[in-house]
């Protein structure tokens, strides 16, 4: 099985997609985003606060860190 995105300019375009669907000959999923701004989006809204530019500042050279010390 191959897996495409296709982008729909025409709704014409649409209708075919439906009856290709129809006869079984492909099958139409929902996209989910996956991008970097959704995925920001979904994990800020479960944070209760933002961190400051300081502490995410900290955060990314306590990583480095750790990477370099290996």
């Amino acid at each position: 099985m191959e897996t495409i995105k296709v982008d729909i300019l025409n709704p014409k375009a649409r209708k075919l997609l439906k009856e290709l669907a129809d006869l079984d000959l492909i099958a139409i999923r929902k996209s989910t985003k996956s991008d970097f701004s959704e995925v920001l989006k979904r994990l800020r809204s479960k944070s209760e606060t933002v961190p400051s530019p300081e502490e995410i500042t900290n955060e990314v050279e306590a990583v480095r860190s750790r990477r370099n010390s290996n």
